[in-house]
């Protein structure tokens, strides 16, 4: 959804959005978990849908979240197989 991909430089999270994030991706903390979210948002393979006061990037393994109107990550976490 071109609403979220072109604001993809305003993208943040929280102290404990990074956290999650980390955990629940089982991400390096060498990794920038922002960085990680943007690289996986711009993906062209990436179905990006809006539900609510919600983004929903999904992608053939993770499902992002990242709220509309702040542009924060709220989460993120593996899809279940």
């Amino acid at each position: 959804m071109k609403e979220l991909l072109n604001q993809l430089d305003k993208l943040h999270t929280t102290e404990l959005g990074v956290f999650r994030i980390k955990r629940n991706l089982e991400l390096d903390d060498q990794i920038d978990p922002v960085e990680y979210c943007k690289m996986k948002i711009s993906d062209e393979k990436t179905n990006i849908t809006k539900t609510g006061k919600n983004f929903y990037a999904t992608t053939a393994k993770e499902i992002i979240t990242v709220n509309v109107s702040k542009l924060s990550i709220i989460t993120a976490h593996k899809v279940k197989n």
